[in-house]
Order: C-alpha cells, then sequence, then structure tokens
C-alpha cells in the first residue's frame, strides 16, 4: 500500500511541476505581449524603428512581442470623421507595413482600410449635407415665423432643428455598423496575416 501512495505521490509531484511550468510558460508570453504592446505605443508616439526592433528578437520571442504591437497598432486603426484622427490610423498602418516589412498582401489589405476610412469619411460629409439641405427649407420657414413673432430676424442652422439630430444620429448608427463590420473584418484579416506568420 505504501509503494502505491508513493507512486501517486509522485505522479501528483510530476503533474503541479508540470502545471508551475505551464504557469511560468503563460506569464512568460504574457509579459512578451505586453512589451511588444509598449513597442507599437511607442511607435505611435514617435520612437523608430520598430520593424527593426522585431527583426532583432530571439526567434522564441517574436510571437507573442509581434502580436502585442500588432495589436497595439490595430486598436489606433477607427472610423473616424476627423483628419487627425485618420492621421493616427494611418500611422498606425505604417507601422504595421514597418512590422509585416512590406509584404505585398498586407499592402493589399491595408490598402482596401484605407479605402474604408476614406470612404466613411466621404460618405458621412455627403449624407450630412444631403440631411442640411432638406431640412434648410424647414429652417427658412422657422426664421421668418419667429421674426414675426419677434420683429427681429434670425439665422438658424438645419443642425439647431431636434428632428435634424435625431435623424442624424440614425444615419451615423447605420454608417458606423456598416463601415464597422467591413473595417473589423479587415482587421482581423491582418491580425491573422502578420501573427500567424510567425507562429510556431
Amino acid at each position: 500500500m505504501a509503494e502505491i501512495k508513493s507512486t501517486m505521490d509522485m505522479v501528483m509531484e510530476r503533474a503541479a511541476r508540470m502545471a508551475a511550468g505551464a504557469e511560468e510558460t503563460n506569464y512568460l508570453a504574457d509579459e512578451q505581449l505586453k512589451e511588444g504592446m509598449r513597442l507599437g505605443a511607442a511607435y505611435m508616439r514617435g520612437e523608430p524603428g520598430l520593424g527593426e526592433r522585431l527583426t532583432a528578437l530571439p526567434e522564441a520571442e517574436k510571437g507573442p512581442l509581434r502580436k502585442g504591437a500588432v495589436q497595439a497598432m490595430l486598436r489606433n486603426i477607427f472610423l473616424a470623421r476627423e483628419s487627425e484622427k485618420q492621421e493616427l490610423a494611418e500611422k498606425a498602418m505604417h507601422g504595421l507595413v514597418e512590422i509585416g516589412q512590406g509584404d505585398g498582401e498586407l499592402l493589399k489589405i491595408l490598402a482596401e482600410m484605407k479605402k474604408i476610412l476614406d470612404g466613411y469619411r466621404q460618405h458621412g460629409e455627403q449624407l450630412k449635407e444631403q440631411l442640411e439641405a432638406q431640412f434648410s427649407q424647414q429652417m427658412a420657414l422657422m426664421e421668418q415665423n419667429l421674426a414675426k413673432q419677434t420683429g427681429q430676424a434670425m439665422k438658424l442652422q438645419p443642425s439647431q432643428h431636434p428632428k435634424f439630430q435625431e435623424e442624424w444620429a440614425r444615419i451615423q448608427g447605420q454608417l458606423n455598423e456598416q463601415y464597422g463590420k467591413a473595417l473589423q473584418q479587415l482587421k482581423d484579416l491582418v491580425e491573422q496575416h502578420l501573427v500567424m506568420e510567425v507562429a510556431p
């Protein structure tokens, strides 16, 4: 009986050692992923040399560090109406090109991504202009009524009309859903392409 117990103890000790080794491996991979995110964030702040740093890494560290850097870049690519925010997305795309070292397939995906970001902004501007044109006639009537009531001429903007805000919010929701899905698909493709490429 004592012999069986000692065999069981040995099996349990070995299982505990294996579990501890797995925890250590997971911890190390998590730390490398975070370091990769820090590298990506540093690039976004203007520090050069992202591609060279990742290329110089030992093969064992490349996967998690690269994944972290890719994720940091992808977080900075989002639908934006303001050109400053779109510049941030373009900088992140340049970072992805550095990580991918000019890979042709990646460049095609990023070109599609750029089209979606540009299309989102342009489409949004067009729809807003159309909506403002629709409401401008109503605003002219409101201005006339207010002038009659107050005796003073007033200039109202279509965006001041409560129905305008409601309609614009509905249109923006549709735009965000439509373009957001397409953008997410491309972001997933980029991550698969760049991260799976170095996976063991």
